[in-house]
């Protein structure tokens, strides 16, 4: 384990203001639209047609393609329409949209799996239709079969949850621990895995005390809470790896490369909720904030709610937002419409007013370097600003572009407002295709 070793950090405004708000629900909406597209993977094609009446927890997508993960029904109602839009990323998707009856019936498929081997603990976590809920959306049955499992000894949680207004995570821990706690049981268990760390930001200090606790109360000592500056990015897989265990993860490394399987807080805890009741991953613990919202809070969220649904539940909106973002300020992303519905790995959404929203106007870099020293990996931004508009993919090559993970501290820190770490994405689509 790590003693000390940190990577350069800044500190942003937390803005932390549901903290210590718990979890309600919301009522179920009248329609949900629930995307086929909830993985990095293959999209789901639908199982379900037009006028088919559907239950909770019922597949209702899937495929046969390897990195993928089938999709659930949240609600019980009927399927009122299949239709096709264009996603935030500019890809078509595929939406079954679903008329909810209210009464939440539950599917005959829901019951908890056999997992007395470890194929069917896989199978299970597949079946569960859990991805990286931390905002990657990786299929975590694939994750957590990695092809060199024997040489993996550690499982690292990420608790950290270092993004602004983003406090979903720390309610899980401090609402829900012993379900974090039982998940990390399964996978060390059915891993074979030696250590447990769940690294939190210090800024959490009841999220910290109860898993403390918990892990305590159970016996567990083979895990243990390992707490982390609160400073940003703490919670970036390649930091957090490094922060915990001092290996250092280049790009295109994997944690499992290293002898470590790492994976969000709230993606444990689901593997835990569906080897427990056999329900899979039909609603987000959600935090609702942003100055454009009337009452910030942490909502369970049916999977596919659209946010002006979840919005209308938080009080309505107090004036005319300007910005939504799904996720954090740092790494989410903008939609273009409250009508947007929720994903799996959405954990937050974000509802900003006009003041809020608006950019500052951009000036010329003055080469002071402070995106270079904010940069957790030492990068050079301004070089890569510099060669990208060249479009030089030796340069971007030579100054390591690869490297750079998006999280943003770059643009957040430098004075002239450059949107730095847009670029860097922009230069890294580039030298991709640069070299086909």
């Amino acid at each position: 384990m790590s003693q000390g070793k940190h990577l350069p950090s800044i500190h942003v405004k937390h803005h932390k203001n549901t903290a210590n708000v718990e979890t309600a629900i919301m009522p179920i909406p009248d329609v949900v639209k629930i995307d086929m597209s909830q993985s990095i993977g293959a999209p789901c094609k639908p199982l379900v047609q037009k006028g088919d009446k559907v239950k909770v927890g019922q597949k209702i997508g899937d495929t046969d393609a390897f990195v993928s993960a089938p999709v659930h029904s949240s609600v019980s109602g009927t399927v009122k329409d299949i239709i096709q839009v264009t996603g935030n990323m500019g890809r078509p998707e595929t939406l079954v949209v679903i008329e909810t009856d209210k009464n939440q019936e539950v599917s005959e498929e829901v019951k908890p799996p056999k997992a007395d081997t470890f194929e069917e603990f896989i199978a299970g976590v597949r079946a569960s239709g859990v991805v990286g809920l931390g905002g990657a959306s990786f299929p975590t049955h694939i994750k957590l079969n990695p092809k060199n499992l024997e040489e993996c000894d550690t499982l690292i949680v990420n608790g950290a949850e270092c993004e602004p207004f983003i406090t979903a995570d720390n309610r899980i821990m401090v609402e829900d621990g012993q379900i974090v706690a039982s998940g990390m049981r399964l996978i060390m268990d059915h891993l074979n895995l030696k250590h447990g760390y769940i690294g939190i930001e210090d800024n959490k200090p009841d999220a910290i005390e109860n898993m403390k606790k918990i892990f305590e109360n159970n016996g567990y000592t083979d895990m243990s809470v390992f707490p982390l500056p609160s400073s940003y990015p703490k919670g970036a897989e390649r930091v957090l790896l490094y922060e915990i265990t001092g290996k250092t993860m280049d790009a295109g490394v994997l944690p499992a490369d290293l002898g470590v399987i790492l994976d969000n807080v709230t993606t444990v805890a689901a593997i835990a909720e569906y080897f427990n009741t056999g329900m899979p991953l039909v609603r987000r613990r959600v935090t609702v904030d942003g100055d454009a919202v009337k009452e910030p809070k942490n909502v369970f969220v049916p999977v596919g709610t659209q946010v002006a649904d979840v919005a209308e539940f938080c009080g309505g909106y107090k004036r005319e937002p300007k910005k939504i973002i799904l996720g954090g300020p740092m790494m989410g992303r903008a939609i273009n419409s409250d009508s947007v519905p929720t994903m799996k790995n959405t954990g937050s959404i974000l509802l900003f007013g006009n003041e809020a929203a608006q950019v500052k106007e951009e000036t010329a870099c003055i080469n002071c370097g402070r995106c270079h020293t904010a940069c957790p990996f030492g990068l050079m931004p301004m070089i890569f600003a510099e060669a990208y508009e060249r479009k030089d993919a030796d340069r971007l090559n030579d100054f390591r572009i690869m490297q750079c993970m998006s999280c943003g501290s770059c643009s957040y820190v430098c004075p002239a407002r450059r949107p730095l770490s847009f670029t860097n994405t922009l230069a890294k689509s580039f030298v991709k295709g640069a070299a086909k």
